[in-house]
């Protein structure tokens, strides 16, 4: 069941445009932090990762939460129109399936968006002349770990749009979240634990001392599969019981 109505999500967004801005957006981030390394490269010294640590700031904190925000908005926009999702509730089908659904959906998306940016990353180090070769291989983990960070974020933007008529007030929050989460991974001890810094923490953004181990992957992989049980828990009752 889960398969099929992962299949209907897909049905609903083949002839979509939305996908576009998760090509579109990305290289404006990647512009920014190319810019920033470049105007910063006497003391940023640390050559491709350096770089990233650029374009993960723009990207993770502000970019990608706004983009977030705008797909899950998105995906609960076309089933509050015409009352899909009021007829969707009166079938024979699981609220959890129906939430992980959608949240896969969204998840798609991302994890594309994410092998985007690892490109982009690689055509910039390009263009700066670097001689090294990309840390590909840990470029890789970068991506996947923040694609991980990411469902987090899905999945609690799923459920504000679940309670928001606004299309634009689930986009906001996202943005804000991400800007909070900007101010957690500064805290030190909190980026780990706050849902919004779990895609930069993932993604190890702006932070050259984590970019060198995985001593904290474990325990993030942990946090990030506890809050996917909270949230599509959580996301499966409120469509159970809330009125849409």
């Amino acid at each position: 069941m889960l398969w099929r109505l992962y299949k209907a999500e897909k049905m609903k967004l083949r002839r979509s445009p939305v996908w576009l801005i998760f090509i579109v957006v990305p290289i404006v981030p990647a512009f920014l932090g190319t810019m920033n390394y470049l105007m910063n490269i006497e003391i940023l010294q640390s050559e491709w990762y350096s770089l990233w640590t650029q374009h993960t700031l723009f990207t993770s904190y502000f970019f990608l939460p706004i983009l977030l925000g705008f797909y899950c908005s998105y995906l609960m926009r076309i089933e509050k129109n015409n009352h899909n999702l009021t007829k969707l509730m009166t079938l024979p089908i699981s609220r959890k399936q129906l939430f992980l659904a959608k949240l896969l959906s969204a998840g798609k998306i991302i994890l594309l968006s994410q092998a985007w940016i690892g490109v982009l990353f690689i055509i910039s180090g390009k263009i700066t002349g670097m001689q090294a070769k990309p840390p590909v291989g840990e470029l890789v983990i970068w991506c996947l770990f923040g694609t991980l960070g990411a469902f987090v974020i899905e999945a609690m933007q799923l459920i504000i749009s679940l309670f928001c008529d606004s299309f634009a007030l689930p986009v906001g929050i996202s943005f804000a979240g991400g800007f909070t989460g900007l101010l957690a991974m500064a805290k030190g001890g909190y980026g780990h634990l706050y849902p919004y810094s779990l895609m930069a923490y993932g993604m190890v953004a702006n932070n050259n001392k984590q970019q060198l181990t995985a001593e904290g992957y474990p325990q993030f992989v942990f946090i990030c599969i506890l809050y996917l049980i909270l949230f599509t828990a959580a996301g499966a009752m409120i469509m159970e019981r809330k009125e849409v």
